[in-house]
């Protein structure tokens, strides 16, 4: 891996991006984005080589895509892994209903024992949890412990024995009284886990469990498996010799014997065109070519797992093929298809339908099978559906290339998901942006995403080059690498709809940190990006949460946190308000709307709220009270800096765009209270070589990300010194991965370290504080959707995955098209 020293590096690494293509083995990405559409069609590869794991929806469940490729009779693999498949040998509750014995008090030492007798304990069916809905037996104490007997006919056939294992939180497990798995945390789906088969007994058994909830929700399901071996044998594998991302591409390229092949994903998230963007479709490109100057036989297979379709993988799909228009299209969804039902984080989506589409005239071939026989008909030639209904089903499409040789040959498919309904927006359910009247199909949009592929694909290069030349252009390579693996992750964080009354809507899933939808100080930090490429999206970002106030709906005079928990947007659900954090936030944006558009109509029709929440931080917003900022993980701080500083640069802002307003003497009003609170903040805030994190501890500091509104928006209110202070200052503070949040831990935010490096005086000073976020990118342990939250000192994320805040990267972008326009 390059690591880079000294500010001369940068340099250096610039002309390395300019001459050579990065290796598949110089990692280039902690996760890499395959399908970015939405927040519930969401496909990524945790690992450098795409044929080294399964592909996963972004919270990390098995989102299967599985690539083959035939020359010559040989099958190699390419894309994702082949399923792994498990004889049942105690079923868990996915699979069949059980009882079990438990206790909420704690038994006596000898609780695991096989013959331990289960006297007062409690009968229940599992699962057990808190969540009513989704669980048989509720559980809401800090401890349970439980017991399960079963019998087993014969174990000398088991191949290789596996715990199916799905606990939320702390868990031991044991059998027949001896431990084979214990662990601190929680998952969201089933874990397999080895066990030492030796110790389950033919005839009568046990296993015993002792579950603690620690925090958050409560949940126990379990079972054994027997992982059985592959019949078909191990298959071949691609080499991988290159890998490269762009703003709207992931690019593959391998050598499968005597063939080479390119694969291509391609999300067309072009933010100045919202149809596109709306059009629920991704496409995967091959392209091959022999490397022997000779000819040879060529077909690939891509297989696209059900569970695509599912919230777990217990639940029931139908699936079936069918034609429309030149396309042959393979569609699957759940059978029940309880729409808009379930909200809440670590979830998948499991109404609407899935799509896989393939040109006829290019001799596609479609079936369908279950997932476990899909590798095996493949090499058998077997292309003739088996299922149609079940779990787990794979729907597969074989591409034959006929003879190739030395010229290249291109082939694609389509993926894509008709959700039906995105959200429920105040109580109305609303369907997706490109079928906003009822009126388009699905079927439509296959067809024209068909037609346009060519346009759409040179369109995408050229935006592609577009976005990495002008990062590159503000901040350098490594910061243009970052913002290219921002991109597409930022923009599936959110869903496009329209509002009853015809606004456009562009809400945010606020992913792995709460799943609440359309949170405001979510919209913050994601602004830079929307601000730059579609600024009515940004407005779509501001309109729910107007309408929550003026409605009548949200009361308080400041702005709510969020509407809801995704995808129902009908009021907020967290916990408390973030009265300056959010009403501070709101007229910020709103002031950048105006600077982007150059025009006052989005301020000018939400003018009274933006007075009301304006006058709240007149009054509260120079000295805050206790409360939360947008870094809630933080806790709860009162007389918070930089929480001042966003109150006092929103007050400016409000009187500039009262100024554009020609509000001549409210513009006067507003200027002079922001003005007059500048120096009362240096006082309070001054701690020598540094300004401090509370107004009442001068032994602390803190990132002031928050004065970069003061540069972006020209509002000219805290003198120079601040900004040369402070960036000096943060530069003495710097670990490996970054300089910390504040001065309480180590952890740090990415975004809010873009944001402070975007208000350093001199490029050296820019340049040393992202270097680190680069470096993070490349060498973080936490192989998931960039993250944006973690330790500073060893890359570990705290928390958060796949966040839109990483929008904010392109705040340099934005600082410099705003002062060169």
């Amino acid at each position: 891996m390059i690591k880079f020293n000294r500010l001369k590096g940068l340099s250096v690494l610039a002309c390395f991006f300019c001459t050579c293509q990065i290796q598949a083995q110089n990692r280039i990405a902690p996760a890499y984005p395959l399908i970015t559409h939405n927040t519930n069609f969401s496909i990524w590869s945790n690992t450098d080589e795409l044929n080294n794991s399964t592909t996963t929806h972004w919270t990390g469940a098995d989102h299967s895509l599985l690539g083959m490729i035939n020359v010559d009779g040989k099958v190699y693999r390419f894309l994702g892994k082949e399923q792994t498949n498990y004889k049942t040998i105690l079923a868990a509750a996915d699979e069949i209903p059980y009882d079990v014995s438990y206790t909420e008090t704690q038994p006596d030492a000898s609780w695991t024992s096989k013959d331990y007798k289960t006297t007062n304990w409690k009968s229940g069916q599992a699962p057990f949890g808190d969540d009513d809905k989704n669980v048989k037996t509720l559980w809401k104490s800090d401890n349970i412990w439980i017991r399960r007997n079963f019998t087993v006919k014969n174990t000398a056939s088991i191949n290789e024995l596996l715990l199916k294992l799905n606990h939320d939180d702390n868990v031991e497990v044991y059998l027949n009284g001896n431990k084979i798995y214990e662990t601190t945390g929680w998952t969201g789906s089933f874990k397999y886990l080895p066990v030492n088969k030796s110790l389950l007994k033919t005839g009568e058994n046990t296993i015993a469990i002792h579950l603690a909830n620690t925090a958050g929700g409560r949940y126990l399901d379990f079972g054994l498996v027997d992982k059985q071996k592959d019949a078909t044998g191990e298959n071949l594998v691609a080499k991988q010799t290159k890998v490269d991302i762009t703003a709207t591409q992931t690019t593959y390229e391998f050598t499968a014997g005597n063939i080479d092949l390119q694969l291509k994903f391609t999300s067309p998230l072009l933010l100045n065109d919202l149809k596109l963007v709306a059009r629920p479709v991704s496409y995967i490109t091959y392209a091959v070519k022999a490397n022997d100057g000779k000819k040879h036989a060529v077909k690939v297979f891509l297989g696209a797992s059900s569970d695509i379709a599912v919230y777990q993988p217990s639940q029931l799909v139908a699936a079936k093929r069918y034609d429309t228009g030149n396309l042959s299209v393979l569609k699957v969804g759940t059978v029940d298809q309880p729409v808009l039902q379930k909200g809440a984080d670590d979830m998948r989506i499991d109404w609407g339908y899935f799509y896989v589409a393939a040109e006829k005239n290019a001799g596609a071939i479609q079936y369908i099978t279950k997932g476990a026989d899909a590798v095996e008909a493949f090499k058998k030639g077997v292309t003739k559906s088996s299922a149609s209904e079940g779990r787990s089903l794979s729907l597969n499409t074989v591409i034959p290339f006929g003879s190739v040789g030395s010229n290249k040959v291109e082939r694609f498919v389509e993926l894509a998901y008709d959700e039906i309904y995105a959200v429920q927006y105040f109580n109305n359910n609303l369907r997706p942006w490109w079928n906003a009247t009822g009126n388009e199909t699905i079927e439509g949009q296959l067809i024209s995403a068909d037609n346009e592929y060519n346009s759409i694909m040179q369109r995408c290069s050229e935006f592609d080059k577009e976005v990495y030349a002008t990062a590159l252009k503000s901040g350098g390579a490594e910061y243009a690498h970052i913002c290219v693996l921002a991109y597409r992750q930022s923009i599936a964080a959110h869903t496009l709809v329209k509002s009853p009354e015809g606004e456009t809507l562009w809400l945010s899933k606020e992913n792995n940190s709460g799943g609440f939808i359309n949170t405001v100080d979510v919209t913050y930090p994601s602004a830079p990006l929307y601000l730059i490429y579609n600024p009515e999206l940004m407005q779509g970002m501001l309109t729910g949460i107007f309408t929550f106030s003026e409605t009548g709906k949200y009361p308080h005079p400041w702005a709510a946190h969020d509407l809801g928990t995704y995808p129902k947007a009908n009021g907020q659900t967290y916990g408390e308000p973030m009265p300056v954090e959010e009403s501070g936030n709101m007229i910020i944006l709103c002031a950048a709307i105006t600077k982007v558009q150059g025009n006052t109509d989005y301020a000018k029709k939400h003018w009274q709220t933006l007075t009301t929440w304006v006058d709240y931080l007149t009054q509260e917003g120079l000295d805050p009270k206790t409360q939360l900022c947008t870094d809630d993980f933080a806790g709860h701080l009162a007389r918070n800096a930089n929480l001042s500083v966003k109150a006092i640069v929103a007050i400016g802002c409000y009187a500039q765009m009262a100024e554009q307003l020609g509000e001549h003497e409210t513009a006067k009003k507003y200027r002079a209270i922001a003005e007059n609170m500048v120096p009362k903040w240096i006082e309070m805030a001054d701690a020598g070589d540094h300004y401090a994190l509370t107004f009442d501890n001068k032994n602390t500091w803190s990132q002031k990300y928050n004065l970069i509104w003061d540069k972006v928006l020209d509002l000219n209110l805290f003198p120079q010194k601040v900004y040369d202070t402070e960036t000096k200052y943060y530069l003495t503070r710097g670990n490996k991965f970054g300089i910390p949040l504040d001065s309480r831990k180590s952890y740090t935010k990415n975004d809010w370290i873009v944001w402070t490096a975007s208000f350093a005086p001199e490029k050296e000073q820019f340049d040393a504080l992202i270097r680190p976020l680069y470096i993070h990118a490349l060498e973080t342990p936490s192989r998931v959707p960039l993250n944006d939250f973690y330790d500073s000192k060893t890359g570990i994320r705290e928390n958060f995955k796949a966040r839109s805040v990483v929008g904010g990267f392109y705040m340099k972008v934005l600082a410099d098209k705003l002062h060169t326009n």
